[in-house]
């Protein structure tokens, strides 16, 4: 009897030390959110806009829609732009700067792959181009009025 009332008590305390251990240590941050303050202090004129689930959405001037999306069922992080039918040169480079930085390659081979995946649609090969290049899965979409990508990394890789 004694020595249920001593195991017992020794779990409560357990628990106690447990649950305080936990409020008391510091909150992280998602690395939705760390990659989105790393953009907008790395690009310039890149705003982070608000957070809905494991998306953060961003704004620019080059581009219609921007976001960061994070732990998908197939992937670790991706990244999103839509940008016009036909994209200008400045919203090509702001896809490469962002995905260096969000997937850490070289600015220059996300730059291409961006640029290859985004001009391939067209009327041989369709509206809907999947690509890999550098360890990157691309996959751009183009409608009447705008053109996107989505860019992300395997959850294996």
């Amino acid at each position: 009897m004694i020595f249920k009332l001593h195991f017992r008590g020794a779990i409560l305390v357990a628990a106690a030390i447990t649950g305080l251990v936990t409020l008391a240590s510091p909150a992280r941050a998602d690395r939705c959110d760390d990659s989105a303050k790393e953009l907008a202090t790395q690009i310039d004129r890149l705003k982070v806009n608000f957070r809905a689930a494991n998306v953060v959405y961003l704004t620019h001037p080059a581009a219609k829609e921007l976001s960061v999306g994070c732990r998908g069922d197939k992937y670790s992080i991706e990244l999103y732009a839509k940008g016009d039918r036909k994209p200008t040169p400045e919203f090509y480079a702001l896809v490469g700067s962002m995905a260096a930085i969000v997937f850490t390659v070289t600015k220059d081979d996300t730059t291409t792959g961006a640029t290859r995946c985004l001009k391939r649609m067209g009327l041989l090969r369709g509206d809907k181009i999947s690509m890999r290049y550098r360890r990157l899965n691309m996959e751009c979409t183009r409608t009447k009025k705008d053109a996107s990508i989505a860019i992300t990394r395997g959850k294996d890789e």
